[in-house]
């Protein structure tokens, strides 16, 4: 499994629009793409127009290449992009160590 890791920065006031659009993207659009296998959004306390996203892929090629060059990946700019004070600052990652979280 592999970790991507959004870091959005959305323009001030856009929170409710965004918080909709995000999981609206997400739920019919990026579930769709191959390989994914769930995800999660986070909105910062301290600067609420920081948000994470983090999508688990089944593997990297299924984000990189099956989701980004279709026209899934289009679809979801679509309806996020125009939130976005820059772009979002993506990485991914493996799993070292886990426990369950409460």
């Amino acid at each position: 499994m592999i970790l991507e890791l959004a870091d959005i920065r959305i323009q001030p006031g856009q929170q409710a629009a965004f918080d909709e659009a995000i999981e609206r993207g997400v739920r019919t659009v990026v579930s769709q793409a191959k390989g994914f296998l769930g995800y999660s959004v986070n909105r910062g306390i301290e600067s609420p127009e920081r948000y994470v996203l983090q999508i688990s892929w089944a593997t990297l090629e299924d984000h990189t290449v099956g989701f980004r060059e279709s026209p899934l990946f289009a679809q979801w700019r679509a309806i996020v992009g125009p939130f976005f004070a820059g772009p979002p600052n993506v990485e991914h990652f493996n799993l070292v160590s886990a426990s369950a979280l409460a």
